[in-house]
């Protein structure tokens, strides 16, 4: 029977210990989405949301998400991050008013343990404040499946998702 590293003797959560792994260059890239509606679609592409530049806002805000993963996760290790990179690409369908953003986060640090709920934490958070910005102009946003689409480095070795 394997242990649970996440648990003490006493069978009480733990910070798992990482100070015998191998520090290594680790990667990990996070997608998620978010469908909005054709008046949110314009303001975004045209500049016009009352609040500011939604995608720069958003970027931001995902950006010291993954730098802050470690206080709203209880047991992240905080991480010495060496980047982190997010994109958004529009999939637009106008047939049948669709209108998605999709969000890419990737996160980079060289350390004992990997950037998986970073890269995560990040996308999640690009999608909540495209929505924070965009609810005036419709509540019928719909946050998409958040997901890990690759990682490397660690012990476990590289991971890439097949969908």
């Amino acid at each position: 029977m394997s242990e649970l590293t996440h648990f003490n003797q006493q069978g009480r959560a733990k910070m798992v210990d990482v100070s015998d792994k191998k520090e290594t260059l680790r990667i990990a890239v996070a997608k998620s989405s978010i469908i909005v509606n054709e008046a949110i679609h314009a303001q975004i592409s045209e500049g016009t949301n009352k609040k500011g530049d939604v995608f720069a806002v958003a970027q931001v805000a995902a950006i010291m998400a993954a730098k802050n993963t470690s206080t709203i996760i209880p047991m992240c290790h905080p991480i010495p991050l060496t980047g982190v990179d997010v994109q958004f690409e529009w999939i637009i369908n106008k047939t049948n008013d669709h209108y998605e953003i999709v969000i890419h986060a990737e996160a980079r640090t060289k350390g004992l343990t990997g950037v998986e709920m970073e890269a995560l934490t990040a996308a999640s958070v690009a999608a909540l404040t495209i929505y924070d910005m965009c609810k005036a102009a419709g509540k019928d946003m719909v946050i998409g499946a958040t997901m890990l689409i690759k990682k490397t480095g660690g012990k476990n070795g590289d991971y890439k998702r097949h969908d």
